[in-house]
């Protein structure tokens, strides 16, 4: 049913993310779908504040990011997944890679609703409403 499944995830909330796993494996096992593994670091706001830390700094940050995903894919998941680590707007790099990688799933997790969430809207919300193929949101169990 699915050739090539993104699945996205938040490194610094990772509470939920083996629920997110399963689901990649799942999906991936009933047609040998490829994986591939996101992650999006946050740009450091205004250009001031990001010529402040350097670029040494950003590509350190990318660095220590993509180590961290590497190590949980392998854990995680199957053998061959690969890992993507970008910098930017979540749902506009989910959205993006989605493309270049001819993703026809993208799996994201979600958490239970804030009242912010209603009047801005997560991530998950922004990449079901703009993403060009099938998204499975995985949310987190009732505590």
């Amino acid at each position: 049913m699915f050739e090539r499944i993104l699945l996205a995830v938040d490194l610094n909330a990772m509470q939920g993310a083996e629920r997110l796993a399963d689901a990649a494996r799942l999906m991936a096992g009933a047609s040998a779908a490829e994986i591939h593994v996101v992650n999006v670091v946050p740009t450091v706001g205004m250009p001031m504040v990001g010529a402040a830390f350097g670029a040494e700094y950003n590509r350190d940050m990318l660095n220590a990011a993509m180590a961290e995903l590497e190590e949980w894919s392998a854990r995680a998941l199957p053998e061959g997944t690969r890992a993507h680590v970008l910098q930017g707007t979540i749902y506009d790099c989910v959205i993006r890679l989605s493309r270049e990688i001819g993703a026809d799933a993208i799996v994201v997790g979600s958490h239970r609703p804030e009242l912010r969430d209603y009047l801005v809207g997560p991530n998950a919300a922004r990449i079901v409403r703009h993403a060009e193929q099938s998204v499975l949101v995985v949310r987190q169990p009732a505590r």
